[in-house]
């Protein structure tokens, strides 16, 4: 994974603790990613849109019994109940109609795909399917689409233009509810293409921060030993950024290193001022919580916040 998916990540991250934080950077690259491996895989369906969200609530505060399930009650957007509403959404006894619909408009190969993901888009956040996390999901499907319709490896991020203009996005979810459709799409189509412009951008950054990190790792250090041309974390420097987060159990797996290598080398990017600890989290089934670690100059590439402590 390079540095496209990277902007599709950071422009999910604001301005939440650092804990909290790292772990949803980690639930969002992990929903991208799975989404993006699987783009040729097989077409959209109501189960795929839950397992992205299941994926995206990971750590998140969100009760247990709304996640990776499509809502059951009535929603509405801003004010305090549907009467004061900015959006109410469908009732839910709509929605899995209203799913059924966009997934076989999803499936369609007669409609421009720039057009086909912002129509899409569009629909998905009115029909707000689940209790929380609708935009990011949203922003997901956004990226499935491009990389299946244009066979890409990586789509433009998109996410980045929505988070650049939020005024312009909810202007035009507005327009396009309200029928005027054709306006919101050339909004959609500005931002995919600024998004393009914006990912060579990344990718000659990525490019730089790498020189940067080898630098550093090879300045000696007061009361240590310079590294060995072999160490661990020489090789754990390819990780970043297809991995935003890193725990010593993705290094070991990724490099083939046992555990204790890979905390080593966890341990010398951060003396060597490449990657910084943020606390601990808890895998999904049984073992102790692993401490997560996250470059802050990676995040920080496309004016997102940095993860903080």
């Amino acid at each position: 994974m390079t540095a496209p998916v990277l902007d599709i990540v950071l422009a999910e991250t604001d301005d939440r603790g650092g804990r909290t934080a790292a772990a949803w950077v980690a639930a969002n690259l992990a929903a991208v990613t799975e989404a993006l491996e699987q783009a040729h895989a097989g077409p959209l369906t109501v189960e795929v849109l839950c397992r992205w969200h299941r994926t995206l609530m990971t750590g998140s505060p969100t009760p247990t019994r709304h996640v990776g399930v499509v809502r059951t009650e009535q929603g509405w957007i801003g004010g305090t109940s549907p009467l004061d509403a900015h959006l109410v959404t469908p009732p839910p006894e709509h929605v899995p109609g209203l799913l059924d619909d966009l997934v076989a408009y999803v499936e369609r190969t007669d409609v421009d795909p720039v057009s086909q993901a912002a129509i899409a888009h569009a629909q998905f956040e009115l029909i707000h399917p689940f209790a929380d996390g609708n935009g990011r999901v949203g922003r997901v499907l956004i990226a499935w689409v491009l990389v299946r319709r244009l066979s890409l490896v990586t789509p433009p991020p998109v996410s980045t233009g929505i988070a650049a203009d939020v005024g312009g996005y909810s202007s035009g979810l507005v327009l396009f509810r309200l029928g005027e459709h054709e306006r919101w799409v050339q909004w959609f189509a500005d931002a995919v293409s600024g998004a393009g412009r914006a990912q060579q951008e990344l990718v000659t950054a990525v490019q730089e921060l790498r020189r940067g990190w080898k630098e550093r790792l090879a300045a000696p250090r007061e009361r240590a030993r310079r590294l060995r041309s072999n160490a661990a974390a020489w090789r754990a420097l390819d990780l970043l950024p297809r991995h935003l987060v890193l725990t010593g159990p993705v290094v070991a797996a990724e490099l083939d290193v046992p555990l204790k290598s890979a905390s080593a080398a966890l341990r010398d990017l951060v003396a060597a001022g490449v990657l910084v600890e943020h606390g601990t989290v808890r895998p999904a089934g049984p073992g102790r919580p692993r401490r997560l670690y996250t470059s802050p100059e990676l995040l920080g590439l496309t004016g997102s916040n940095p993860i903080r402590g």
